[in-house]
C-alpha cells in the first residue's frame, strides 16, 4: 500500500457542518480531530483545515469557495496536518497556497479551478534517475543523503533520510524510480525496518530541523546598486520592502528573484493582483539565467495566489513557501525567498479572525500578528545541516509590505521592522520623479552593513565600505543643503557646497537610479558597482581640489568626462575594466589642464 491509499483508507464522515460564515465553517461531532488538521468539507471534498476547537465544536477555515454550503452537511477527517510534498518534480513547478499544480489542474479542468478538485501535487508516474551515495551497511540518521536526483540541468536533489529516522542501510535502488516507489530498506535499532520511497511529506507549520543555526557574514549580491552597496543584505538574511501602490515593490522583488545570487528561487506571490502574477508566470520562463546559461524556471518554485482566489488560501501559502525553502535549504542549497507581500497575508489573518470573533488588536489585527510573522521570517537564516557533510544551507527572505497610503506606522509594517535586518523603504515622490528603484537613501538601513565590510574589503575590493559611507555622508549633505536651498536658492552657497550637490544628483541619477527593463543596466556585478563609485568620487575630490586651486565651478562643470559618467552605467560587463580605467583617466587629464591653465593664467 502506498502512501496515497494510506490517506485514502483513513478518512471517515464524522463531523457536521453547524454554520458557513464565507471561508468559515463551524462543525460539530469533531471529537477526534487535532489542531491545524486537515478535513474535506462536504461531499465536494473541499480542503479546510482546523483553527480552532471549543468541545466537540471546530472552526475550520476551508481553501476553497463554500457557496452553496448548507448546516447538515459531513466533515470528513484525515487526521494529518497540511503537508506539502517534497520529492523531484518540485522546481518549474507552478502552484496554489495549498501546493495544487496550477498547470494540472488547468489542462484537467481550464481556466477556473474547479471545486474540490484533487490532483497529484506532484507526478506519480514520471520516472526519476536515482544514483546512491550511500552503500549497504551505512550507518544513517535524518538528513543523511541516500542519493541523487538530477532535476533540471540546474538543480540536482539530494534524497535524504527524513528528519527523526535513523539506522542501518539494507539495500538501496540503482536506477530509474518513480517518487512513490521505495528506494532504499533501513533496520531502526529495534529491528522493524522501513521503506523509504523519495516522497517525503511535511507539515508546513512547522520548521525542519537543523544541526545549528550560523551567523551570516557573506552578502547575498542582487545587481542592484542601491542594495548591494548602500544596503547590502547577507545570505541567510531577512529583509522588508514597505511602500505604497505604484512605488515599485514587485518590479523590486523581481528584479532579486531574477539576479539574486542563490541556488534556489521561491516565489510567492500572496493575494497578487493577477495582472502581476501572469507578468511572472510569462516572464521567467523566458528569462536568461546568468548562473546557468538556461531558462530561469530551472531553479524556480512558484506559489501563485491572486487576489481573487479563497482568502483562506493566502495564509497557507506562505508556509507552504517557506517549507518548501527549508527543504532545499537541508540540501546545502542557498535559497531566496520573495513574499509579495505580507500584507495581503496580514489581511487574510484579519478576515478570519473577524469571523472567529476573537477580540481585535491594533485597526483590527489579531492580536498575534507579530508573533506569526516572527514565526515566518525566523524560518529563515543560515544553519549547518542535519546529517553528515558538513552541509552549510541558508534561506533568505525578503518581504514585499503595502502599508495604506504608505504610512509604515501602520501594525503589519511595525511588527516586519521588529522582525528584520534591512529595511529598503520605498519612496513615493521618488516614483512620481520615476526614480527607479525608489528605495529612500535617507530612510532605509541595513543592520548587516558592518559585518558584510570584512567581506567587501577583502574579497571584491580594497575601501568598498569607505566608498560606500562616502556616498551616504553626501547624500545626507545634499539633504541638509536642499533646505537651504529651498529658503535662499543655490546661488547663496558657496562653490564647495555646489560641488557637493553636484555630486550628490550624480549619485543618485547615475548611480543609484538603475533601469530593471534595460538589458546591460538590469544588473551591475560588485565589480562594477565598486568601479562606478570610484569614479563619481575621484571626479569630486579632484573639484574639490581644484577649487581650492581657484579652477571656478562653471569650468568643472563643462568637463567633457561628465558626459561619460553619464553614459557609464550602460557599459557592457566585459568591456567595463577598459572602460572604467579610460575614464579614470580622462578625469585625471581633464583637471590637470583646469589647474595647469589657472596657474598660467
Amino acid at each position: 500500500m502506498n502512501l496515497d491509499e494510506q490517506n485514502v483508507t483513513r478518512q471517515e464522515a464524522t463531523g457536521t457542518i453547524l454554520k458557513v460564515a464565507g471561508p468559515l465553517i463551524v462543525a460539530t461531532g469533531m471529537g477526534g480531530v487535532s489542531m491545524y488538521d486537515v478535513v474535506r468539507v462536504s461531499d465536494k471534498r473541499l480542503i479546510g483545515e482546523v483553527i480552532e476547537l471549543r468541545g466537540d465544536r471546530a472552526s475550520i477555515q476551508v481553501y476553497e469557495e463554500t457557496a452553496g454550503l448548507g448546516p447538515g452537511e459531513p466533515v470528513y477527517f484525515t487526521h494529518e496536518p497540511l503537508s506539502v510534498e517534497l520529492a523531484p518534480g518540485l522546481i518549474e513547478g507552478i502552484y496554489d497556497g495549498i501546493q495544487r499544480p496550477l498547470d494540472v489542474i488547468y489542462r484537467q479542468e481550464g481556466d477556473r479551478i474547479t471545486r474540490g478538485v484533487d490532483v497529484p501535487r506532484l507526478n506519480r508516474e514520471k520516472k526519476w534517475t536515482f544514483v546512491p551515495t550511500a552503500s549497504v551497511g551505512d550507518r544513517l540518521i535524518g538528513g543523511d543523503v541516500l542519493g541523487t536526483v538530477q532535476e533540471t540541468p540546474a538543480v540536482t536533489q539530494k534524497i535524504m533520510v527524513p528528519p527523526g529516522m535513523e539506522g542501518t542501510l539494507e539495500w538501496i535502488h540503482d536506477g530509474e524510480a518513480t517518487i512513490i516507489e521505495p528506494i532504499a530498506r533501513l533496520k531502526k535499532a529495534d529491528g522493524e525496518t522501513v521503506e523509504l520511497p523519495m516522497l517525503q511529506r511535511w507539515p508546513v507549520r512547522r520548521r525542519r530541523p537543523y544541526t545549528q543555526k550560523l551567523s551570516p557574514n557573506e552578502p547575498m549580491i542582487t545587481g542592484q546598486r542601491v542594495i548591494d552597496t548602500l544596503f547590502p543584505i547577507a545570505k541567510g538574511g531577512i529583509a522588508a520592502i514597505p511602500g505604497p501602490f505604484g512605488s515599485g515593490k514587485t518590479v523590486v522583488q523581481h528584479q532579486l528573484a531574477k539576479w539574486a545570487d542563490a541556488d534556489i528561487i521561491v516565489y510567492i506571490g500572496c493575494g497578487e493582483r493577477g495582472n502581476e502574477m501572469t507578468d511572472v508566470l510569462m516572464e521567467f520562463p523566458e528569462l536568461h539565467d546568468p548562473r546557468t546559461g538556461l531558462s530561469l524556471m530551472k531553479r524556480t518554485v512558484l506559489i501563485a495566489n491572486t487576489s481573487d482566489m479563497p482568502v483562506a488560501a493566502r495564509e497557507a501559502s506562505i508556509y507552504t513557501g517557506i517549507t518548501i525553502a527549508e527543504y532545499f535549504r537541508d540540501m546545502g542549497y542557498k535559497v531566496a525567498i520573495m513574499a509579495d507581500s505580507t500584507s495581503r497575508w496580514a489581511e487574510a489573518l484579519r478576515e478570519m479572525s473577524g469571523r472567529l470573533e476573537e477580540m481585535p488588536g491594533e485597526e483590527g489585527y489579531p492580536a498575534y500578528l507579530s508573533s506569526r510573522l516572527a514565526e515566518f521570517y525566523e524560518r529563515a537564516g543560515i544553519v549547518k545541516c542535519l546529517g553528515g557533510g558538513g552541509r552549510i544551507g541558508a534561506i533568505s527572505a525578503i518581504g514585499a509590505v503595502s502599508p495604506p497610503g504608505g504610512d509604515t506606522s501602520e501594525p503589519v509594517s511595525q511588527a516586519t521592522l521588529r522582525i528584520v535586518k534591512v529595511f529598503w523603504g520605498l519612496s513615493a515622490q521618488l516614483a512620481y520623479k520615476r526614480h527607479f528603484p525608489a528605495i529612500d537613501w535617507l530612510r532605509s538601513y541595513s543592520l548587516y552593513s558592518d559585518r558584510l565590510q570584512e567581506y567587501f574589503d577583502g574579497q571584491i575590493a580594497e575601501g568598498w565600505s569607505d566608498q560606500a559611507g562616502q556616498a551616504v555622508a553626501l547624500l545626507q549633505q545634499e539633504a541638509d543643503l536642499d533646505e537651504i536651498v529651498r529658503l535662499v536658492g543655490v546661488d547663496a552657497l558657496g562653490e564647495q557646497d555646489r560641488l557637493t550637490l553636484e555630486c550628490a544628483r550624480i549619485i543618485r541619477e547615475d548611480f543609484l537610479h538603475q533601469n530593471a527593463f534595460h538589458e546591460v543596466d538590469t544588473f551591475t556585478s560588485p565589480e562594477k558597482q565598486f568601479g562606478m563609485l570610484k569614479i563619481i568620487l575621484t571626479w569630486y575630490h579632484g573639484g574639490q581640489e581644484a577649487l581650492e586651486s581657484d579652477v571656478s565651478f562653471r569650468r568643472i562643470m563643462a568637463m567633457a568626462s561628465l558626459e561619460e559618467i553619464g553614459r557609464m552605467k550602460y557599459t557592457p560587463e566585459d568591456e567595463w575594466a577598459g572602460r572604467c580605467a579610460d575614464i579614470l583617466r580622462h578625469i585625471g587629464e581633464e583637471y590637470r589642464m583646469l589647474v595647469q591653465a589657472m596657474t598660467e593664467d
